[in-house]
Formats: structure tokens, C-alpha cells, sequence
């Protein structure tokens, strides 16, 4: 689903949370009867043109009970804070580990590193959903997030989270039309004749947990991943790889059917393990906002210690 037609430039990655360097003015409203943000703007600022009021949405200096609000036609009710911000928006927020790249009312995009898990199991609570779960309750107790997709425990990257349930369904559910990029980069043990491709196969879940290809589509379930060497040494690949689909474990059985496991993937047939961890990073992200429908691209920096065994190439 890499880079399908798109009428419209997705834009980069927002970012939406303020600098601590240094003070920021900025100035607050509360809300006292239902109206429009941009004419309750225009009516605060009247010096300021309709243009101008929509350069600051764009830029995210509107924030609207706490949340980032780049929609102008936003519906205000009474109780709602206003607040403009007179400075620029702080590059991501930390939060035990887990980076927020962006929030709105409807999504958030986070960066998870590498040994933090997607969502809870039975002997591990801490997760990327925990902590973004906590986050929005400090906001307000009756907030909720639903997971979207996942990413394993050792794979590094970019996540999408959804603010209520009916967004949840609808990425879910539309997921093929409405996440338009989706790349990651890994580090692979050994290279490949082809240095790019396609594979296909049936993926099956054995007892022991352990997925692995089958031809037999009665038995698994469809994905297709595609493949592209950016760079190779003796004995290790950096590729770039692009989802059809997104099942369990996809890109680390394809990747060691292929002959190229994910360097620290010993579940997968890697003999190095030149880092601690996997590697394998969710790189790039685009998709139709849900409720605007404005395309959205995130991308993440590849980790430094991939690229630290191409120094030399």
C-alpha cells in the first residue's frame, strides 16, 4: 500500500507540544455560548484578518481544552478554554520513553522504542497503551485510546492510536484505503540475489507461537511484503521494507524466508546480534485523517545504531 495515488501532499510530521526552553505568552478564553473557532477567534481579534486567524490553526498555535485544533469550523460549546499560543510548538513530549508526535481529538501518533510493549500481557503492565492511557486522563478522567495496529516488543517506531471507538473501527475497517504509506527499515543477517522483490504467503500461528509461511491459504492468512536493499556489507543488509498487510511477526518470517532474518531475531534464524535488540524500526506513516480527511505523513529517524554498521559503505 506504499505511496498509492494521492491527489492531495501529505503533509510532515506535526508536531504539538510546547517549548519549556523559555516562557511563551499566550493568551486564554473560556467559551460561553456555542459558536464556530474561527468566529469565536475573529470576534476575539478583530484586527486580525480571517486568513490570518487560519495561518495560526495551521500552524498549531489554537489549542481547545488542552488538545492541538487545526480545524477552524470546530464546533465550541460552552465550558470550552481557548488558548493562543504566541510561540512555536515544542518538538514531541517524552513520557516514560514512549514520544508523542501528534494529538488531536481524534488520534495520536507515537514514537515507541525498542523493549517497551505495544499493549498489556499477563506479566508485563507497562506498555505503550498504559502510558499514553494515563496521559490523556490527566487531561480528563473520562478519556479513552484504542489500540489501531501493533508493533512487536523489540521493533522500534511510529504507532497510531485512535481517541474513541468509532475511529478506531473506521482505520480498521478502511485500513488499506486510508494508510496510504507504511515503510519500516530493518538490519538483515546476509543479502539476497535480488535486491528487490515481493514475497507472498500464508502466514499460520504454531502452538508454540512461532509463525511461519504455508502455501495453503486454507491454513493461514494472506500478506504480502515488499522488499528494497538500501545498503549492503559483509555479512549485513539495510532494508526497506513495505506492507501489504499486517500480520503477526510478517516481516520477520518473510524477511528469514528470504534467507535474511533480522539481525537479533534468534526466533528467526539470526546468527549476529550486533546491538541489543531487533532490528527492525517502523519508519514511515501515512494516512487519511479519519475525521477531516487530510493526509497525514509522519516519518521517524532510523536508529543510529543501524546505520553505525554502514559507516564505511
Amino acid at each position: 500500500m506504499d505511496n498509492k495515488s494521492n491527489k492531495n501532499t501529505p503533509k510532515k510530521g506535526h508536531q504539538n507540544f510546547r517549548k519549556k526552553k523559555a516562557p511563551i505568552k499566550e493568551t486564554s478564553f473560556k467559551v460561553t455560548e456555542e459558536c464556530e473557532l474561527i468566529e469565536f477567534l475573529m470576534l476575539k481579534f478583530p484586527a486580525r484578518s480571517r486568513n490570518k486567524i487560519k495561518t495560526w490553526l495551521k500552524n498549531k498555535n489554537i489549542e481547545v481544552n488542552h488538545q492541538i485544533e487545526t480545524a477552524y469550523n470546530r464546533t465550541l460549546t460552552g465550558g470550552d478554554k481557548v488558548v493562543v499560543f504566541w510561540g512555536k510548538v515544542f518538538e514531541g513530549r517524552n513520557l516514560k520513553g514512549l514520544r508523542i508526535e501528534y494529538e488531536d481529538q481524534d488520534v495520536i501518533v507515537v514514537y515507541k522504542p525498542t523493549g517497551l510493549l505495544s499493549v498489556a500481557t499477563d506479566k508485563v503492565n507497562l506498555t505503550a497503551y498504559s502510558i499514553l492511557s494515563d496521559h490523556i486522563k490527566v487531561q480528563n478522567p473520562k478519556n479513552r485510546i484504542f489500540i489501531v495496529h501493533r508493533l512487536d516488543r523489540e521493533t522500534s517506531g511510529l504507532m497510531l492510536f485512535a481517541r474513541s471507538v468509532e475511529v478506531q473501527q473506521l482505520l480498521q475497517h478502511n485500513w488499506k484505503e486510508m494508510v496510504f504509506e507504511r515503510k519500516y527499515i530493518a538490519v538483515t543477517s546476509g543479502t539476497t540475489v535480488r535486491e528487490d522483490g515481493e514475497i507472498t504467503s500464508y502466514l499460520v500461528e504454531s502452538k508454540s507461537l512461532k509463525v511461519y509461511s504455508t502455501q495453503d491459504k486454507e491454513k493461514g492468512k494472506l500478506a504480502t511484503t515488499h522488499y528494497k536493499t538500501l545498503q549492503r556489507n559483509e555479512p549485513f543488509s539495510l532494508v526497506e521494507i513495505v506492507l501489504d498487510t499486517g500480520r503477526k511477526n510478517q516481516i520477520r518470517v518473510h524477511m528469514s524466508d528470504l534467507g535474511m532474518p533480522i539481525v537479533g531475531d534468534k526466533k528467526y534464524g539470526s546468527p549476529e546480534s550486533p546491538f541489543n535488540r531487533i532490528g527492525l524500526h517502523s519508519w514511515i506513516l501515512g494516512f487519511t485523517h479519519p475525521v477531516t480527511k487530510e493526509p497525514m505523513q509522519f516519518k521517524s529517524e532510523i536508529p543510529k545504531e543501524f546505520l553505525r554498521l554502514f559507516d564505511d559503505e
